[in-house]
C-alpha cells in the first residue's frame, strides 16, 4: 500500500508560479501529476520514472514545467510557472508500479487526494 499526500496548491494569478509536492510511503514508484477540471476527464501533466532519470511532460507544459524527485525523502515536486486560468484544476500525485506508460492514467494504481490549483486575477 502507497499513500501519496500532495501539497502547495493554491489562488496565484496569472503569471504567477507555484510549486506542488508529493509525499510518497512505501516503494519507489514512477510518479505522476495528473489535473482535473469539472466534467473532464484526468489529463496527464508530467512523471518521472523510479530512477528520476526518465521525465515526461505534456505538450501544455513542456518549457514552463519541472519535475523532480527525492528519492531519500520519498518525495516529487512540480514547479509550474507562467500559469494560466487554463492551469486552474484539482492537482493529483499518482504512483505506477512500471517506468513504462507514464503518460497513461490507467497504469497508475495509488492516488493522492488532490490539491486545488485556482489562477484568477
Amino acid at each position: 500500500q502507497v499513500q501519496l499526500v500532495e501539497s502547495g496548491g493554491g489562488l496565484v494569478q496569472p503569471g504567477d508560479s507555484l510549486t506542488l509536492s508529493c509525499s510518497a510511503s512505501g516503494r519507489t514508484y514512477a510518479l505522476g501529476w495528473f489535473r482535473q477540471t469539472p466534467g473532464k476527464e484526468r489529463e496527464f501533466v508530467a512523471a518521472v520514472s523510479r530512477s528520476g532519470a526518465r521525465l515526461f511532460y505534456a505538450d501544455s507544459m513542456k518549457g514552463r514545467a519541472t519535475i523532480d524527485r527525492d528519492n531519500v525523502k520519498n518525495t516529487m515536486t512540480l514547479q509550474m510557472n507562467n500559469l494560466q486560468p487554463e492551469d486552474t484544476a484539482v492537482y493529483y500525485c499518482a504512483a505506477n508500479l512500471n517506468d513504462y506508460g507514464l503518460e497513461s492514467r490507467t497504469n497508475y494504481i495509488y492516488w493522492g487526494q488532490g490539491t486545488q490549483v485556482t489562477v484568477s486575477s
